[in-house]
């Protein structure tokens, strides 16, 4: 999946829940995010902001949605879960053995494949820990670093119900 085809899948607390997490820690990247997609839309970023909160949000939901915004809903994307997500994104790499920094980024080189046995022991295991949507939001994430993305998490993703972004 790409960024568009999460921002439209994905349910729209979730979005609610990364958009505030910004808000409240790191306002900056909000205030970027909003002047980086109304610029995208030919608007002034003071537009969007004198909007309800509710409807800045369902704005910046609906605009990542669009496939241009791709760069600008990926990095949203990995700026929450490397910055919001630590605990989940070590464990995740702890489970499958993949080395990282202690916070969830990878020291090296990504796997060229993914394990599906430890995969499943991992989702197991962390889908009961941390908010299945964004969970499985990490997971799409995820896929999305390498090219063609890995075979056996999409398989994954697809076969377990527990792992919807709605």
């Amino acid at each position: 999946m790409k960024s568009h085809e999460i921002f439209t899948a994905v349910d729209p607390a979730v979005v609610t829940e990364m958009l505030d997490w910004f808000r409240d820690n790191d306002r900056n990247v909000y205030k970027t995010a909003v002047a980086t997609l109304a610029a995208e839309r030919k608007l002034r970023p003071v537009f969007i902001q004198k909007k309800s909160l509710v409807d800045q949000y369902a704005w910046i939901q609906k605009t990542l949605q669009i496939r241009v915004c791709d760069p600008i809903g990926e990095q949203i994307l990995q700026s929450y879960l490397m910055a919001g997500q630590q605990a989940m994104l070590g464990m995740f790499c702890d489970g499958m053995g993949i080395p990282h920094d202690g916070k969830g980024s990878v020291v090296g080189e990504l796997p060229k494949a993914i394990d599906k046995e430890r995969l499943d022991a991992t989702v197991e295991k962390l889908v009961d820990v941390f908010d299945p949507k964004i969970f499985t939001l990490y997971l799409h994430c995820f896929n999305m670093q390498v090219a063609g993305g890995y075979p056996a998490l999409v398989e994954k993703i697809e076969s377990d119900e527990r792992l919807t972004l709605a």
